[in-house]
């Protein structure tokens, strides 16, 4: 019996995991009116449960001898917030974004802790339930696999970013400071103009290069991640198409289990650079050149 007849081929199976639940087909490279549903729809719900999470904890917070959940979350608050405080002297400035730094590090962890999810589960409920609703069969619950989450939450920081440097600065000592740093001013204006144009330029390229690695980093991580687990799905269901199919379902369980084991490391250590990285960029904002 043909392959085609039993089933997708490896590069088909990739493909259609790759595709995500969208309003309308994309018809070119950038699209800004292209909106993934299953993104926004997971990680709307993912940040819900997180907040939803923490107001519990804090409403059930013991003065006395905290329960280890509380005491595990005390933890990670005392660790955010001094982060913050190697970052940002501001104290006023901390207030806010201590926590906003707490919240899209969890934010992010459970994003990427999506990949753990059996790959075919979820497409394949939906699979049956879209069609039924008159939907697209596609969907992708990883959002940190889609670039369009990554650069969303790189460029909010951003956003971040130029509304500190106003509020520390002044409009126009952050205005100063685009046309004068990294290379300085003169008070000759046939040397001052030059410079000025050099220097907002080198200053727009640095904020662009600085958005742009903060989403794609990522993004990268995570869809290399999501790759990996379809390659590893892709020798379970070999296995039974082939001779050798007992091995190969042994290495398959082998190696899903390994690559999920450091999965869990690959994630956890992906939100913790997102966060510190936003920080820094942040911290940044408050320094003067």
């Amino acid at each position: 019996m043909a392959l085609e007849d039993i089933g997708p081929t490896p590069s088909e199976y990739i493909r259609k995991h790759l595709v995500h639940l969208t309003n309308k087909e994309q018809d070119f490279i950038v699209d800004f009116t292209v909106i993934n549903i299953d993104s926004v729809v997971v990680s709307s719900l993912l940040g819900a449960l997180i907040c939803f999470v923490m107001l519990r904890i804090v409403r059930h917070a013991s003065a006395g001898v905290p329960g280890r959940f509380q005491a595990a979350f005390e933890l990670l608050v005392e660790y955010v917030d001094q982060q913050a405080k190697a970052n940002i002297r501001n104290a006023a400035s901390r207030k806010v974004i201590a926590p906003m730094a707490l919240v899209v590090a969890l934010w992010v962890f459970m994003m990427n802790a999506m990949d753990l999810i059996p790959v075919d589960l979820f497409p394949h409920i939906w699979g049956t339930v879209g069609p039924a609703l008159g939907l697209p069969h596609y969907l992708r619950v990883v959002p940190t696999a889609s670039l369009a989450t990554t650069l969303g939450l790189a460029f909010a920081v951003l956003l971040m970013c130029f509304y500190y440097n106003i509020k520390i600065k002044g409009l126009g000592g952050w205005g100063h400071e685009l046309v004068s740093a990294p290379f300085g001013t003169s008070k000759n204006i046939f040397i001052a103009i030059p410079l000025g144009i050099f220097n907002f330029s080198m200053q727009v390229i640095e904020y662009i290069a600085k958005t742009v690695s903060h989403g794609m980093r990522l993004f990268g991580n995570m869809f290399a991640g999501e790759l990996v687990f379809m390659l590893i799905a892709l020798l379970g269901g070999f296995a039974a198409l082939s001779l050798g199919g007992g091995f190969l379902f042994l290495g398959h369980l082998i190696a899903g289990t390994a690559w999920a084991i450091f999965h869990i490391f690959v994630i956890t250590l992906q939100a913790f650079i997102f966060m510190m990285l936003a920080l820094i960029y942040l911290g940044q904002a408050h320094d003067a050149h």
